[in-house]
């Protein structure tokens, strides 16, 4: 397999003095196993290689990308860099390359992802499917174990490897379906068979749904719609672009949440997924975001800091240069309370497993429209007393976590599934004292 060392080295050598360069090249082997109608239906495996180089020449600028590492690709991909690059206006914003600082080498897999086989992942489905005896499981799970390595030309180096590895599915009655996610860099940490009773019990209590009156709800949100939450607040607010394009909610040292909620970026804790530093090369360390209510910092890579007049805090990713830096580690803080005890608290409320379809309105205010989605139910005197159709909802997200608004966080802590995908966000359930939905899933 190519060392992503080798070639990262290998492209700033090819550009040499005709410009800067920073490349990053990872390598790794992602499999997966999917099933449908309760039968895997599809076993694959591939070993991969993704290059990326951005060049300086001149303050022009410009980013490829590439997926081979052979002398000959990285050749054409360096000239190519440099005629796009001549091509481009002169970026007056350009920070510069990151300087050359020590990162230790950093290894965040785990030996039973990398060497995860096509038949521990068939147990792990095989689990999930008779867990949910009589309904059909869709679905799938899989592992990535993988290596990176980042260079450039102001001789900074960094490398890393990681892994992750995820069991993702759903039960079918025929009339309603129940959703489950787990993800870890640990395969030997994947419960198929826990996965897939939650699944099911999920579809079994979705079954004769009716339809509940828009309005405002007191509710209990699983991990996965409090990812969606968190992921937004990042994307949108704590974004160093987007708070110096006025484009952003936050008011650094506000409380503009409840008490209860504390959310950290913590790319060094237990069970990160991912690399030591960011696309630039800064060194990654865990950063406070909101600190039981007050908003305390927004991220930066090197252009949004610039502009805002601080330092990268080491939060650049592929395409932060147009969307802005992004959290990709993010922990919302736990807390004591057990599912059952919020859903016990609760008069008359809504508990919801899933959200779909998220979009922002106004990132000022962070009003978002989105669908409940795979376990939509009602709380009647603290107790589910039936499934409800899915919902359509209009809700300000930095609202809804506002002052006195938390009831109740979980202590269930996972990273959870959000619109942004899997392995960004570890969250709990919360209780919240209000939700406005405003219709089905039809508007």
């Amino acid at each position: 397999m190519t060392d992503p060392r080798t070639a990262a080295d290998r492209l700033i050598e090819i550009i040499g003095s005709r410009g800067e360069a920073e490349a990053t090249v990872a390598v790794g082997r992602l499999e997966l196993t999917r099933f449908a109608n309760s039968f895997i239906h599809q076993n694959v495996g591939e070993e991969y290689v993704n290059v990326r180089l951005r060049v300086a020449a001149g303050g022009r600028l410009a980013t490829v990308t590439g997926n081979r590492a052979d002398d000959a690709a990285l050749g054409k991909l360096a000239e190519d860099a440099l005629v796009v690059a001549a091509t481009q206006p002169v970026d007056e914003d350009w920070p510069g390359l990151t300087t050359a600082v020590d990162i230790a080498p950093a290894d965040f897999s785990h030996a039973s992802t990398n060497g995860a086989t096509p038949a521990g992942r068939a147990a792990a489905v095989k689990a999930f499917v008779d867990a949910g005896e009589g309904l059909s499981a869709a679905g799938f799970c899989d592992t990535d174990s993988f290596e990176t390595a980042f260079a450039n030309s102001a001789g900074h180096r960094a490398s890393a490897r990681g892994s992750r590895a995820t069991i993702d599915g759903i039960h079918q009655t025929g009339e309603s379906a129940g959703a489950a996610h787990q993800t870890s860099n640990a395969f030997s940490d994947l419960d198929g068979a826990a996965a897939g009773a939650l699944a099911a019990d999920r579809a079994r209590r979705g079954m004769h749904a009716f339809d509940l009156k828009p309005g405002e709800y007191e509710v209990v949100l699983a991990p996965e719609p409090v990812a969606t939450i968190a992921v937004f607040l990042d994307f949108y607010g704590l974004n160093g672009k987007a708070c110096n394009e006025g484009q952003s909610f936050v008011e650094l040292g506000a409380a503009q949440f409840d008490e209860r909620i504390t959310m950290i970026d913590a790319p060094m804790g237990p069970g990160a997924l991912g690399e030591a530093y960011d696309a630039e090369g800064t060194p990654k360390r865990s950063t406070t975001l909101i600190d039981r209510g007050i908003t305390k910092t927004v991220v930066h890579d090197r252009r949004s800091g610039r502009r805002a007049g601080v330092a990268s805090t080491g939060h650049a990713w592929a395409m932060s240069g147009s969307l802005g830096p992004l959290a990709g580690h993010v922990v919302v803080k736990p807390g004591t309370d057990t599912v059952d005890d919020m859903i016990a608290a609760v008069e008359r409320g809504v508990y919801v497993a899933t959200f779909n379809y998220c979009r922002i309105l106004d990132p000022k205010s962070q009003v978002v429209t989105g669908l409940t989605r795979n376990g939509t139910f009602m709380i009647e005197n603290g107790v589910i007393t039936g499934a409800v159709t899915n919902l359509r909802f209009t809700q300000s997200f930095v609202k809804a976590l506002g002052p006195g608004n938390v009831l109740g966080v979980g202590n269930d802590l996972r990273y959870a599934d959000s619109e942004f995908g899997q392995g960004v966000v570890r969250a709990p359930s919360l209780r919240l004292a209000a939700w406005n939905f405003t219709g089905g899933a039809a508007g």
